[in-house]
């Protein structure tokens, strides 16, 4: 056996531990000692993209409440929301063309409560939405009564299909988590504080979803394909309480609200 010089050793030695330095700063080479990008995570990060895709959506479904928040655009119409959803309703606050009311539902109970400037706008439109019908004092006086009560929305009115939706924790969520086209990964990322995979679909175009490496593999951020919004989600499996109105503070229209 041929003895090593051992000032040699030492110089290799050196070496390895130069080489593993700049590893550190740029792609972790192996036998370096680098650390696992996937130690301490719930591991989604090592799946294939429509393999996380469908165990983030599991996650989403398998608890009962989560705050959603950001701008959804829908209808040729943006709206930025704020709702806490749960399997039987949810609350919380929506704005759209400059106007925010609150939407509350309880089972199949419907309200929305805003001020009187927004009904005064919603009576003052056409039944196409341009704003031509001519209302009377009569129609403004009734829009000071309904500012700030709580008017609940008959199920045959229109508003109620169209404003349910953001209260539904179900059909926002699946309507939501998925992305259009071929999906791939796109690094890993933060929100909040919380280290996430992101996923794509066509590269972006059809949208990107941030997918939480830490705990369950919750959804925290979605951008919509074509612009359509973004949405942040948080507080999942939060529990919160959902009550009645007071009754002095509701309005019952019975079959159909004044604004159609």
């Amino acid at each position: 056996m041929t003895a090593i010089p051992p000032g040699r050793v030492r110089r290799r030695i050196a070496r390895i531990g130069a080489v593993c330095a700049l590893a550190m700063t740029g792609t972790a080479l192996a036998g370096c000692g680098s650390e696992d990008p996937d130690a301490g995570t719930n591991g989604v990060g090592k799946l294939p993209p429509a393999k996380i895709q469908s165990e983030t959506r599991a996650a989403a479904g398998s608890v009962d409440a989560v705050r959603l928040s950001g701008t959804v655009v829908a209808g040729g119409r943006t709206y930025q929301l704020d709702m806490r959803l749960k399997e039987d309703g949810g609350s919380g606050s929506l704005t759209a063309q400059g106007a925010t009311f609150e939407l509350l539902r309880i089972g199949d109970e419907l309200f929305l409560k805003a001020n009187a400037e927004f009904w005064n706008h919603e009576e003052g439109k056409g039944e196409d939405g341009s704003g031509e019908d001519e209302k009377g004092d009569g129609d403004s006086a009734a829009a000071d009564k309904l500012g700030g009560k709580y008017v609940k929305v008959p199920q045959g009115d229109p508003s109620y299909k169209r404003f349910s939706g953001f209260t539904d924790k179900d059909v926002l969520l699946d309507g939501l988590l998925t992305l259009h086209g071929s999906l791939d990964t796109d690094g890993r990322h933060e929100q909040g504080g919380v280290r996430t995979v992101r996923i794509t679909g066509d590269k972006g175009a059809g949208g990107t979803l941030d997918v939480s490496l830490e705990g369950k593999p919750y959804p925290l951020r979605l951008v919509r394909a074509g612009g359509a919004g973004t949405l942040s989600f948080s507080d999942w499996g939060k529990d919160f309480a959902l009550k009645q109105p007071p009754k002095d503070e509701t309005v019952d229209y019975g079959q159909q609200l004044p604004t159609s």
